[in-house]
């Protein structure tokens, strides 16, 4: 293979009790796998930072790379998902010491991502070229001034958001268009377990919903809810802190109402006459319409597209409830799933080729 045309590029994106992986020639998946994590080894980290699972991450992600006869030395860089960094600006970081050092310390929680960048420069390191990376990490934060205000000073908004999937889209969207992305005018609307809705002008996210406190419920997240009746139940003397935030954060939304977090499910209690199950997918339906058609509004009501991505984009039943409420706003286009390693990828490509200089984390 030419090494000026063609890169070898490892993707990797920790989860709680797995890592995904992806082997890229170029944006070509070669292979990808799912590394499962076993409960017994993971049982002595439980009340320890994830990122001391380090080495057993490495090692398994290592055995499976010989598995496949893939020698990490020909790799020309290794991309982590990026962890609970500082808010920052979009694109390809390199990592370094004072991002290691500030994902160790997990002042802005302890998540599996945070082991993405340690893990990236570990591989790296084996390899001639020893380049490791991250991409839009979940802190990515291009807002203006006025979008920060909640209403309540000292309680701002904060920009949280699955910006690595939410970028990829709106700049694949641009490639398929064949425009730059920074001529366009974008609503993106990625529908996972978490919702996030982002209007995005001048090649900037300039507003999102941040899923895990604001906007359109889930499939077990609450979104929005009724600040004053909040307030009360957090004083009831019923629920902990922890309680209330596992209420919101992981058994809000359709779980909350329904039992299940399964669209699918859903849709089949409905089509069978259940009509809290209508009520209650019609309403998220409901919610993320409305959530796109503010962030219209951002735009000054002039919006090129609204992509929709995420998991549940892959059923049509959600496209089409969605796109008959914002179809006039805008063209609809449909972006199903989120592969984010492929997204890794093509952050760490664009570096290599010269499209963009890799960022330094200060």
């Amino acid at each position: 293979m030419d090494k000026v045309n063609s890169y070898r590029i490892l993707a990797l994106n920790p989860g709680s009790t797995s890592t995904k992986l992806g082997l890229f020639e170029n944006e070509r998946a070669v292979f990808q796998e799912n590394v499962k994590h076993e409960e017994n080894e993971l049982a002595p980290y439980a009340k320890r930072p994830l990122v001391d699972q380090l080495e057993l991450r490495l090692a398994a992600v290592l055995g499976r790379l010989e598995a496949r006869g893939a020698d990490p030395a020909g790799f020309d860089a290794v991309v982590g998902r990026g962890g609970l960094l500082r808010p920052l600006a979009s694109g390809t970081y390199a990592v370094g010491a004072r991002m290691l050092a500030e994902l160790k310390e997990a002042k802005r929680g302890d998540h599996a991502s945070n082991l993405g960048a340690p893990m990236a420069l570990a591989l790296a390191s084996r390899a001639a070229a020893g380049r490791a990376f991250i991409v839009d990490p979940v802190s990515v934060d291009e807002w203006t001034p006025v979008a920060r205000l909640s209403g309540l000073e000292g309680l701002d908004r904060e920009c949280l958001s699955h910006a690595l999937n939410t970028k990829a889209v709106a700049k694949r969207y641009a490639r398929e268009k064949g425009v730059r992305y920074a001529d366009l005018r974008l609503v993106v609307a990625h529908l996972g377990s978490g919702i996030s809705v982002s209007a995005h002008e001048g090649g900037r996210m300039v507003d999102v919903t941040n899923s895990m406190e604001e906007g359109a419920f889930s499939t077990e997240r609450s979104g929005s809810v009724p600040v004053m009746k909040l307030v009360r139940l957090c004083f009831s003397g019923k629920h902990s802190e922890k309680e209330v935030a596992a209420m919101i954060f992981r058994r809000g939304g359709i779980a909350s109402y329904l039992g299940t977090k399964d669209v699918p499910e859903v849709l089949r209690r409905s089509a069978a006459g259940d009509e809290k199950a209508k009520l209650v997918f019609d309403s998220m339906v409901y919610q993320i319409a409305k959530e796109i058609g503010a962030m219209a509004t951002v735009l000054e009501g002039r919006v090129d597209a609204i992509l929709l991505t995420g998991g549940m984009a892959h059923d049509r039943a959600v496209v089409e409830a969605v796109e008959r409420r914002v179809g006039r706003i805008a063209p609809v286009r449909v972006h199903p799933g989120e592969d984010e390693l492929a997204a890794l990828a093509e952050g760490a490509i664009r570096v290599l080729r010269g499209e963009e200089e890799a960022i330094e984390y200060r």
